[in-house]
């Protein structure tokens, strides 16, 4: 058993949200998702409760750190495709591929390779699915943003998280060696969108 991190003062370092992540999954290993507590999961990270209450707005948040940041980078890299794109389809795939980018192999959600621990937990498939949808409005609001109608664009949008999604599970199932995701997310998209 790992021993308790030493508590520290006010706000913790900046990459708390990824120490209480580590923590967290530390204890899942432990303790199973069910045996393990909120308060447990600070006093590993040597942090308060309440400040894990600042990163996370429950236990089952800690899964979703990865997903999280690739949405901000999805946000930034809509934003940053030309005004006018030639290809409305073109400049998603490119935006998607760019959030899944920095995905290495070890950022492999714990979720996808530790299912057994966690078992079926609707509070997780809940945070899961409000992530998704966050992650379709953008894609869709940028699609109807350049003249795609609404259901189109939605039903377009929908299929690319669902792509995502298959990609995610075979890129855990490969193991160790799976090296970056964006191979695995590109093959999939340009499997259901046209070609280029």
């Amino acid at each position: 058993m790992t021993p308790p991190r030493p508590a520290t003062r006010g706000r913790p370092p900046a990459a708390s949200r990824e120490l209480l992540q580590e923590s967290a999954f530390d204890l899942f290993i432990e303790n199973g998702y069910t045996g393990t507590t909120v308060d447990q999961i600070a006093t590993r990270a040597g942090v308060s409760r309440n400040t894990f209450f600042n990163y996370f707005d429950a236990k089952g948040e800690v899964f979703w750190v990865e997903l999280d940041a690739a949405t901000e980078r999805l946000k930034t890299a809509l934003a940053d495709q030309p005004a006018q794109p030639a290809d409305v389809t073109d400049a998603i795939r490119s935006a998607m591929l760019v959030a899944v980018a920095p995905l290495e192999s070890h950022h492999v959600p714990f979720i996808l390779t530790q299912y057994d621990l966690i078992g079926s937990a609707a509070e997780l498939q809940a945070s899961a699915m409000s992530r998704f949808a966050t992650q379709a409005r953008l894609l869709s609001g940028y699609a109807q943003h350049h003249g795609v109608d609404s259901a189109t664009a939605r039903a377009q949008a929908y299929s690319l998280i669902a792509c995502v999604v298959a990609a995610a599970q075979e890129w855990a199932q490969v193991g160790p060696q799976r090296g970056r995701f964006e191979p695995y997310v590109e093959r999939v998209i340009n499997s259901v969108l046209a070609p280029r």
